[in-house]
């Protein structure tokens, strides 16, 4: 695989969702402080409050990761802890930025950030290289179907603006990007801390010819997750709405597909088959209900459907299953193994679950998956589970929304894992 030096530019405002990923201190935070800052977004007050911030921690000058460090305990010890959402626009495009935590025991959050993510922001201090967090992080962003990167190898300041140390690390990710089969993926020199090609070009580093951090953001192809996989339309229903004088209609958010007023449908997992009526929003009938766009839609007979129940193409359906291979992130502190009780909750249902087996686990640093009998805390690996009510599931690589699903300890109702249906970790890791 080579970097790309950008991307087709995109078609006029779309907006583009991203993650910033990486591990700790390598200046994810601050990098997006930066963007923001040098593209205007940031209002008076909130930078005073970043200012008196920086100033409390004894900073030398405005801190700009407090920019997006939003909770008082992520300030006062210096490193980010949840998921912080901003949004931005230029004339040219509009952003959702997730900043997501570095540190290994927030590997959940970040997760959590990317599952939405058109691309990942990719940051890699310069001097350092890839540690064993930035390849998790690029690891389960991949298992998450983010299919394109932009790499900001930062702190070019400290290395001294070298050509040698970026040319390093674009073939040290090169080499990763290859066994993950990523799409593509941009690389820029940058200093988040004096602005260098975030959003102006550096005049520091000549020998580098390609777009800043934000050229290449404008540039980069959007929607991809909530378009991606061509497996047919799915509705997970939501809320069942009753209606004054009888009749009832089912809301919910549309994936992988379109309905249309006249589609013949099947309601899973009981595979009652039936016809839309309507398909409407508040604002009032539709002609097409397209991916992302929730809506309420009418049957043409009187079937019992219910919150946790899920509406598909007749001709297209999902596999209604009761046991099933997944790719797992395991989050919790104790290791799971066969055995164990758990609940999943896939789409609008929750179900109690065991997981038959656990099959193998993934060395983040050889990229191999090697025999497991159990996952430790932030372990990838592969796992058998079964359901006490059946589910209806694609896998992953079709549709991000029916083939994920996230797993809860019964005792705390803690999230302790989030997994993926199928076996995409084999389909992400090529042969070296």
């Amino acid at each position: 695989m080579t970097p790309t030096p950008g991307a087709e530019p995109a078609s006029g405002s779309a907006l583009l969702r991203f993650a910033t990923i990486g591990s700790v201190d390598d200046g994810k935070s601050t990098l997006i402080g930066r963007l923001l800052h040098d593209t205007q977004q940031l209002f008076d007050d909130q930078l005073e409050a970043v200012t008196s911030a920086s100033r409390r921690r004894g900073a030398d000058g405005v801190d700009l990761s407090f920019v997006t460090d939003g909770l008082r305990a992520e300030r006062e010890q210096g490193i980010t802890i949840d998921v912080a959402y901003r949004y931005a626009s230029t004339p040219n495009r509009k952003f959702v930025i997730a900043d997501c935590p570095g540190h290994v025991q927030y590997t959940r959050n970040m997760a959590t950030g990317a599952s939405t993510a058109d691309l990942a922001v990719v940051v890699v201090d310069a001097t350092a290289g890839l540690r064993e967090q930035t390849r998790r992080h690029t690891c389960i962003a991949a298992l998450l179907g983010v299919r394109h990167l932009v790499v900001a190898a930062n702190k070019m300041d400290i290395a001294g603006w070298d050509e040698a140390i970026f040319r390093s690390v674009t073939e040290e990710f090169d080499a990763l990007a290859r066994r993950l089969g990523l799409d593509t993926f941009t690389i820029v020199p940058v200093s988040a801390l004096l602005g260098d090609n975030v959003v102006e070009p550096s005049t520091r580093m000549p020998w580098y010819p390609g777009p800043t951090l934000l050229a290449a953001l404008e540039n980069a192809p959007a929607g991809a997750w909530a378009q991606e996989g061509g497996a047919g339309g799915r509705l997970p229903v939501q809320w069942v709405v009753r209606h004054r004088g009888g009749g009832r209609s089912y809301a919910g958010m549309v994936s992988g597909g379109t309905f249309r007023p006249g589609d013949e449908i099947l309601v899973l997992p009981g595979g009652q088959r039936s016809r839309l009526t309507s398909v409407e929003t508040f604002d009032g009938p539709l002609d097409e209900a397209p991916s992302s766009l929730s809506v309420t839609v009418r049957l043409d007979d009187d079937l019992d459907v219910s919150r946790g129940d899920l509406i598909a193409p007749a001709d297209r359906p999902p596999e209604v299953v009761r046991e099933f291979d997944a790719t797992l992130c395991w989050f919790a502190d104790s290791a799971v193994a066969a055995g164990r009780r758990l609940r999943v909750k896939h789409t609008t249902r929750l179900t109690p679950a065991q997981t038959v087996s656990v099959q193998s686990r993934l060395d983040v640093g050889s990229l191999t998956l090697e025999p497991a009998g159990s996952l430790g805390p932030n372990d990838i690996g592969v796992v058998r589970i079964a359901v006490g009510t059946a589910l209806a599931v694609d896998p992953y690589r079709a549709n991000r929304v029916t083939g994920s699903f996230v797993m809860i300890d019964e005792q705390t109702n803690a999230t302790v894992a989030a997994g993926m249906v199928g076996v995409p970790v084999l389909a992400a890791v090529r042969p070296g």
